[in-house]
C-alpha cells in the first residue's frame, strides 16, 4: 500500500458536511417567518408540460411589498395549476388571482402557528445532524479500512481527532442555525 492510500480524504468530507448545511438553510429558507420571500416557494412543484416542476421554472417570483409574493406566470394555460400547487402546499397562503399574476398575501402568524413552524425547523436541523453523522461514519469506515492496510495507531488517532473535529464544528453550525431560525420564527 502507498502513503496516499492510507490518507482521509478530509477535503471530501467536509464538502459533503457543507452540503448538509446548504441543504439545511434551503430548507429554512422555506419556512414561513410571517415576512414575505420568494425561497418559501422553492419547495412547491408544479405539474407542467407532463412533469413536476420548480414554480421559478414556470414564472417570476417576486416580492414587491413585506407582506406580498407574486408570481407572474409566463404561460397563461399554467396559472390554474400553479395556483393548484400552492393551495396544495401546505404553506397556507390562499393564492389571488390577477390575470397571469397571482398574489400571495403572507398572513400574520398566530402563537401556535410560530411553535409549530419551530417544531419544524428542529426536525430539518435533526436530518442535518443524521447527514452530518453519516458523513462522520463514513470516514471512520474509511479509517478501518486504513488501518487495516497499515495505518499506525498514532496515525489513526490523529485523524479520527480531525474527522471528529470536523463533526463537531458541522454540528455545531446546525445547532447555532437553529437557534437563529427560532427566534426568528418566534419574533412578533
Amino acid at each position: 500500500m502507498s502513503e496516499e492510500d492510507l490518507d482521509i480524504d478530509l477535503d471530501d468530507l467536509q464538502r459533503r458536511m457543507d452540503g448538509a448545511m446548504a441543504a439545511l438553510r434551503t430548507e429554512f429558507a422555506s419556512l414561513r417567518t410571517g415576512r414575505a420571500s420568494a425561497a418559501m416557494l422553492e419547495p412547491v412543484m408544479v405539474e407542467a408540460y407532463g412533469q413536476r416542476t420548480p414554480i421559478n421554472q414556470v414564472g417570476t417570483i417576486n416580492v414587491p411589498e413585506p407582506r406580498m409574493v407574486t408570481i407572474n406566470v409566463w404561460d397563461k394555460s399554467m396559472v390554474g395549476k400553479v395556483e393548484k400547487a400552492i393551495r396544495e402546499s401546505g404553506l397556507g397562503i390562499n393564492p389571488q388571482l390577477n390575470g397571469t399574476i397571482i398574489m400571495l398575501p403572507i398572513p400574520e402568524l398566530n402563537e401556535e402557528r410560530r411553535r409549530e413552524l419551530t417544531r419544524v425547523a428542529a426536525q430539518y436541523a435533526e436530518h442535518a445532524r443524521v447527514a452530518i453523522r453519516n458523513v462522520r461514519r463514513d470516514g471512520m469506515d474509511q479509517l478501518k479500512k486504513a488501518k487495516a492496510a497499515g495505518m499506525s495507531e498514532d496515525e489513526q488517532k490523529i485523524w479520527s481527532d480531525e474527522i471528529q473535529e470536523l463533526t463537531d464544528k458541522a454540528i455545531a453550525a446546525v445547532d447555532k442555525a437553529l437557534e437563529t431560525k427560532q427566534e426568528e420564527i418566534m419574533q412578533v
